[in-house]
Order: structure tokens, then C-alpha cells, then sequence
């Protein structure tokens, strides 16, 4: 959500920063509710003020035993009474439909955020580790990875398209995955976990960002509620409607849910295979920090996510989001993408944002700053990773010639010492 006021006193940067992500200009249309909005506060007030002074001349009135005058006083009085419930009916009216305006308008792009259409132009900025070289051709995990317990054809039967069962070794390197992850962000980056709901209500995904312009990427249950497409929703969340002390910020708090989403902006993307799923798991980070620290707070999670595909020993690329490939929240995004060799390409594994106060305002969540005023929280949020995702770039990155693939070092504990997954014959 916007500051009204940000908008009304500099509207040019404002359109400008706009069209950076290739959006229309609103400021104008902005400014004209606000006004509207602001004409009736003003009409509210002096109708109230006339309304308390006739009041006063109606006691007076009475005093000096002019009955005459009372009684067009009361007339006046009460017609004002009216004319204030009408007043009162516009100005929720104005209020809701200014509200309803700055919804819809995404977050305003950082200023050293590149400019650029779409992912094409997303700028470099780091590449790390190896691309495992292999003596054979090496196959996408959907070819092989039935074998190993990727089970695509009876996911589809129990739930439709984009559904997976997993089995056997593939159910169990996914669930070791989710545990590594875990176990490294809470012991040694200092997140701490939680399990949050995975059902919410609608304000809370208004607070981050998904209503009401996402509505239909999401899955909503019969009696309202929305199940959630990370668990960003409930972890940034977690922090709305209160005012938090400056000391106890950063929090930084992680969780492996399920995630949900409808893939409604996905028609005929990734069709085969276990990368774009109706259902998935994902660990989360989310950091709620002061504006100090938030532009810290932002290369320190992505270098978190990072830490974890080096654990893994997966080649991967930082790749730093132009303006209009940025999602609806963010203010700057790096998104982290592992190589996939069956594919010959790298793919997003992570994508780690900072929203300034934009999801703040949405949530009113707010701490005191240095003076003790409440001031408006930064919020971040980042993959850490993507379970599915991770689970395929094992699978292609770690796969043998005679169809098995083998476990990386730090996955071995969490399979009772297990080094190599066979395929089922």
C-alpha cells in the first residue's frame, strides 16, 4: 500500500517510478479521490461545528423563554443530523474507494533496481560453483525420476493435472531436503522456525500482497478461506496490527509448509515434471526489520539461500530483477536459479525480495523508532529454498549413467547414511 500523502505532494515520481514497470500513470486518479476523501472531512467538520453551536443557541433560546426560535433551531439541528449521517455514508464511500485504488497499484522499484521489461533483462550478478561435467547425456528428471519414486501418473489420477506422488527414495530425499534446510537456517543463520496455519483469512492475504489482484493464482475453500500460496503470508503476518519495540527487530523466522497455488498465469508452462505444481513445499524466510537495516537484511537472507545450494555443491546464479519482471510486493528481488543439466539451463530456485514498508502499511505493522514514534516496519521474504525445486536439481545434478542417483554429503545423515538412491526395476 502507498502513502497517500508521498503521492500527493511529488505525483510526477511517482507515475515515473510506475512506469518503470511498464504500469500507467495513477497518480492523477490518486489525487482526485484523495481530494474528494478530504472535501467531505472538511464538509463532516464544519457541518458538526454548526450543528454544536446551534445547539448552544437552542439552550439559549429556551433560556430567554423564546420558544419561537427554539423550535427553528431544533429544525435546523436536526436536519444537520441528517445531513451528517449523509456525510458519514460519502466519506466511508471515498475512504473505501481510495483504499481500493491503492490496492491495486504495485510497490515502487528501488532505485538501482535495472530498468527492463521482463526477465531478458535481468542483470548478472554473481555465478557460483560448477556445472558437473558427465560422460553420458544427462536425462531431465522426469524421464528417470519415475524410477526413482517421482510417481507423475498417479498424482494426476488423485488430484488432476500438476499433482505428484512421490514414493520410496524420492519421498524420502524430499523430506531430508526440507529438514537440511531447516536445520541450516535455524542453527546457523539464526532464523527461527515456526509452523503457521496454512489456511488464513482474507485480510491476511491482503497484507502481503496476493488480494485482491491475485485472487485467482490462489485456492479458496467453501467457507472463505484462502489456502496459502507461502507461507510468507503467515509469517509476515504474524506481525500485523501491533507496534514492536526496535530492540527485538530483526525477527527472523522461517517454516517448511505447504504451499498452494492455482497456476492461473501458468497455462502451458512446465506441463511435464515436478517444476510448477498445484501443491509443493517450500521453506520460508521472513525478516521484519527496521528501514535501517533492510537493505542489509536483503543481501544477508539471499546469502543464506545461497549458502544452502553451495552446501548441496549446486552450480547457481544470483540474478537481480529488472523493474518489470518484479512481483507485486517487492521493491528489489534477487532471484537465485540453479543449473538443471538435463534442461541446459538455469531455472529459478529462489527469488529473495525486499518490500520496504509497502506490505507494512497493509498489515499496520509498525515499532517505534529511535525517538519512541511508531514508524511503519520493512518486511523481506525469500525461499530457502523451494523443496520441489531443490529436489530436482539433486535428481539432475547427482544422476548416474545406470539410472541411480548419488546423495550429496550433507543429505547422508538424514538418510540413515544412505550415499546413493537406486531405481526400482
Amino acid at each position: 500500500m502507498h502513502d497517500i500523502r508521498a503521492i500527493r505532494e511529488n505525483p510526477e515520481a511517482f507515475d515515473a517510478a510506475l512506469a518503470r514497470r511498464g504500469a500507467e500513470p495513477q497518480a492523477e486518479m490518486l489525487v482526485a479521490l484523495d481530494e474528494a476523501r478530504r472535501a467531505l472531512t472538511t464538509q463532516q467538520q464544519e457541518a458538526q461545528t454548526r450543528r454544536n453551536d446551534l445547539s448552544k443557541q437552542v439552550g439559549q433560546a429556551k433560556a430567554a423563554k423564546d420558544e419561537e426560535r427554539a423550535q427553528a433551531l431544533m429544525a435546523e439541528v436536526a436536519g444537520l443530523k441528517q445531513t451528517l449521517e449523509d456525510l458519514n455514508l460519502a466519506q466511508s464511500a471515498a475512504d473505501e474507494a481510495l483504499r481500493t485504488a491503492l490496492a491495486a497499484i504495485p510497490n515502487l522499484p528501488a532505485a538501482d533496481v535495472p530498468e527492463g521489461a521482463n526477465e531478458d533483462d535481468n542483470q548478472l550478478v554473481h555465478t557460483i560453483g560448477t556445472q558437473p561435467a558427465f560422460a553420458f547425456t544427462p536425462g531431465e528428471h522426469h524421464e528417470f525420476g519415475p524410477a526413482l519414486g517421482l510417481d507423475f501418473d498417479t498424482g494426476a489420477m488423485l488430484g488432476g493435472s500438476r499433482f505428484t506422488l512421490l514414493r520410496g527414495p524420492a519421498a524420502k530425499l524430499h523430506r531430508a531436503l526440507g529438514q537440511f534446510m531447516l536445520d541450516t537456517l535455524t542453527g546457523d543463520h539464526g532464523y527461527d522456525e515456526c509452523v503457521p496455519p496454512v489456511l488464513v483469512r482474507d485480510e491476511i492475504m491482503f497484507g502481503t500482497g496476493q488480494l485482491p489482484k491475485f485472487a485467482e493464482d490462489s485456492f479458496r475453500t467453501t467457507d472463505g478461506r484462502w489456502l496459502i500460496p507461502t507461507s510468507e503470508v503467515s509469517l509476515t503476518n504474524s506481525v500485523r496490527e501491533q507496534i514492536l519495540s526496535g530492540e527485538e527487530l530483526p525477527l527472523r523466522l522461517t517454516a517448511l509448509t505447504p504451499c498452494f497455488r492455482s497456476e492461473a498465469g501458468a497455462a502451458g508452462r512446465d506441463t511435464r515434471g515436478f517444476i510448477r505444481q498445484h501443491q509443493f513445499e517450500k521453506v520460508e524466510m521472513v525478516s521484519i526489520t527496521t528501514p535501517e537495516q533492510s537493505e542489509a537484511e536483503h543481501e544477508r537472507m539471499t546469502a543464506c539461500a545461497e549458502d544452502i545450494l553451495t552446501r548441496l555443491g549446486l552450480s547457481f546464479r544470483r540474478m537481480l530483477l529488472c523493474a518489470g519482471d518484479m512481483g507485486f510486493s517487492a521493491t528489489r528481488t534477487y532471484d537465485l536459479e540453479v543449473w538443471l543439466p538435463g534442461q541446459a539451463r538455469y531455472r529459478e530456485i529462489s527469488s529473495c525480495s525486499t518490500c520496504g514498508d509497502f506490505q507494512a502499511r497493509r498489515m499496520n505493522a509498525r515499532y517505534r523508532n529511535a525517538e519512541g514514534k511508531p514508524a511503519f516496519v520493512h518486511t523481506l521474504n525469500g525461499s530457502g529454498l523451494a523443496v520441489g525445486r531443490t529436489l530436482v536439481a539433486v535428481l539432475e545434478n547427482y544422476q548416474q549413467q545406470d539410472g541411480a542417483v548419488a546423495v550429496p554429503e550433507v543429505l547422508q545423515p538424514y538418510l540413515r547414511g544412505v550415499n546413493r538412491l537406486e531405481p526400482r526395476g
